[in-house]
């Protein structure tokens, strides 16, 4: 990916980090929350309409639809992620980001028209169907386990099965839905609400930065027109993988953002707050606190940015995905632990950012595959390295 160039990305994120300090970051108190503590989708079009004002809606595509290159992608990313209400407010949050990634991509230029459109624009949020309940056996960080089936019925295809943890399938207009056919994995567009998919439940969860939190449904026969295949039949694991690289990396930027923003209040706080005599900051055990977060956020920073490097070869990353993804949420998880430490009991309330960021970092170590399974892949890869070296 050619990109735009490093300065003319840096235009367009010094725009957004002004939008988001100025005009998302009075509305983190904003009363507008559903019964699971998540942005209403009330509050993220207001957001938005701010957003499309300032110009920066969905800043990392172009007004003519090109994408920035990773590594610029990373720079306007970062800056959304100053607030947690941030990506929403720029059509950059997760899964709509990585969705529209993965259609622009792979999807036909009909497709794009149909469904990429209003993506872009931030009239519609999407969710993708892909992790399925554990209780019944199916697939999570395996997707070869999925459960969910599909098969052809004349000019249509039919869908049943479950899914679980669909972030913000309550209140989508747009879906991509994964099933497994005999010719192996399948991936299809649709619209939103449909009532052959069936919400059961959306458990409180630990995190809620998402509008329509991570719901577990039934899909009964859903039908979709064969043309809203998205690619080939049984390419479905291939396209996902398309997906996921890119996201896990979105995902690093984001909250990079979220936890230099965290970082920025605890030290504020340590400079301003006194104990026995002399500001927090000046206590070691303080001072060395905020010292080990700027070393951690520099390593993400610099992590993502090589990642971002091999994305942008156009190599698939995979295994360089694992490794930011590992790196960054466990580096960031220290930050946003030492910030809610620095500040005591003020940082275990919701008065700032803090504790929420902490939250939202320790589901990040699982979502998109836990910090084990990305372990246990690059283990794999040592193996068979090894291997065809003896070869």
């Amino acid at each position: 990916m050619s990109g735009i160039g490093m300065a003319a990305a840096l235009e367009i994120a010094d725009r957004v980090e002004r939008f988001v300090r100025e005009e998302v970051v009075p509305h983190e108190k904003d009363p507008r929350r559903d019964h699971h503590n998540c942005p209403t989708y009330e509050l993220v079009a207001e957001l938005r309409d701010k957003a499309r004002a300032a110009g920066v809606m969905t800043p990392h595509i172009l007004p003519d639809g090109s994408h920035l290159n990773q590594r610029e992608t990373a720079a306007v990313l970062i800056r959304t992620g100053l607030s947690p209400l941030g990506p929403l407010a720029c059509n950059t949050a997760a899964p709509d980001e990585g969705n529209m990634y993965l259609l622009g991509k792979v999807g036909s230029k009909e497709l794009k028209e149909r469904f990429l459109a209003p993506m872009i624009s931030g009239e519609k949020t999407t969710a993708f169907f892909m992790t399925e309940p554990a209780s019944e056996g199916g697939a999570g960080s395996d997707p070869s386990m999925m459960q969910t089936k599909c098969w052809q019925e004349g000019n249509h295809w039919v869908v049943s099965g479950r899914k679980a943890f669909i972030t913000g399938a309550e209140g989508a207009r747009i879906g991509i839905v994964m099933a497994k056919a005999e010719e192996g994995a399948c991936m299809f567009l649709v619209d939103l609400p449909d009532p052959a998919i069936r919400i059961d439940h959306i458990p409180n969860t630990i995190d809620n930065s998402m509008p329509g939190g991570h719901a577990v449904l039934t899909i009964d026969n859903l039908r979709i027109p064969a043309d809203q295949m998205l690619g080939e039949a049984g390419e479905g694991f291939k396209y996902a993988q398309v997906r996921l690289s890119p996201a896990r990396l979105s995902h690093c930027m984001r909250w990079l953002g979220a936890c230099i923003r965290a970082n920025e209040i605890a030290t504020d706080y340590a400079n301003r707050r006194e104990a026995f005599r002399k500001p927090l900051i000046d206590h070691e055990g303080v001072g060395f606190m905020l010292a080990e977060n700027l070393i951690d956020l520099k390593q993400a920073e610099l992590m993502i940015d090589w990642c971002a490097d091999v994305l942008d070869s156009g190599e698939m990353g995979v295994p360089e995905s694992s490794m930011a993804k590992v790196a960054v949420s466990e580096g960031l998880m220290r930050v946003a632990d030492r910030c809610v430490q620095v500040m005591g009991g003020t940082g275990v309330t919701d008065d700032t950012i803090v504790e929420q960021v902490f939250r939202e970092i320790r589901a990040f170590r699982i979502y998109d595959g836990p910090t084990e399974v990305h372990k246990w892949s690059l283990a794999k890869k040592i193996r068979r390295d090894w291997k065809a070296l003896q070869a």
